[in-house]
């Protein structure tokens, strides 16, 4: 069995899998594996964009989110008939003659990656491109267009350890898979506010709740500093700068990213 495998740290957000698929599907029939897929409303493989902090550190993460090919799925169980069937190669299609008027097909999916087709009344969803692999393609058309690497469609037995199953449902075991997906973050900016300059070579430390000193940095040549890849938990910031106050503040990543901003240190006489 096959596993799509993202990289989100090779991800540019250029939308090139969104795209490729359809441009594959859109006003193209490609029964007994699927009916055209409508050109809005549905997206078999959609690029779910998150902004995460605030101005002036922001970042955008970007997550393609398609049919898993789950192991357990549930689509599977809600259809009647054999309308959604696993094919030899592990890839889950929806029978689209079987499957009209089986709406439940689609409230089944705990990822939200089945759609109604209201036209044709039917459950749609992506297909691995079963059509594309039947005629000698090795990979989907998402795999293909990425420009990146950062999508790539491998054994099951070689994804990497520590690699994260798409979120659906628990015992699903889906063949989607996700590496490099960015932790939390604290971000800050040490500026003398008397001479209006930022302060550049500062020591800055990163307390766990029970004070254990987990990362220690310098400020940049912005007078910047980040601590990344952080589990979710309540932390604190301290600096001790020569010739400035000592400073400690609270950033607590348990909900999300902290942007601490600019900080200002007071000069002692």
């Amino acid at each position: 069995m096959k596993t799509i495998l993202f990289d989100a740290s090779l991800c540019n957000g250029c939308y090139g899998c969104q795209m490729a698929c359809k441009d594959e599907h859109c006003g193209n029939d490609w029964s007994p594996i699927a009916a055209e897929q409508p050109t809005s409303g549905q997206f078999w493989c959609k690029v779910n964009q998150e902004t995460r902090g605030k101005v002036p550190e922001v970042k955008v993460q970007y997550t393609p989110v398609m049919c898993g090919h789950c192991e357990n799925a549930a689509c599977m169980n809600a259809a009647k008939d054999g309308a959604v069937y696993r094919r030899e190669d592990g890839l889950i299609i929806i029978d689209p003659e079987k499957s009209k008027g089986q709406k439940q097909i689609v409230d089944a999916c705990p990822a939200g990656a089945i759609y109604w087709n209201d036209k044709l009344e039917i459950p749609q969803k992506c297909t691995g491109c079963a059509h594309l692999l039947d005629d000698g393609w090795t990979v989907p058309r998402c795999v293909d267009v990425c420009a990146t690497g950062a999508l790539t469609y491998i054994d099951e037995e070689d994804v990497p350890e520590g690699a994260t199953p798409m979120p659906v449902a628990e015992g699903a075991h889906p063949h989607v898979c996700y590496i490099n997906i960015p932790k939390k973050w604290v971000y800050g900016v040490l500026v003398d506010r008397t001479i209006n300059e930022v302060i550049i070579g500062a020591e800055v430390k990163l307390h766990s709740a029970d004070g254990e000193v987990v990362a220690t940095l310098s400020t940049d040549e912005f007078g910047e500093f980040r601590f990344k890849e952080l589990e979710d938990a309540p932390y604190t910031v301290t600096a001790s700068v020569e010739g400035y106050e000592d400073i400690e503040l609270s950033a607590d990543t348990t909900a999300e990213d902290v942007v601490l901003g600019d900080i200002f240190l007071k000069s002692v006489a």
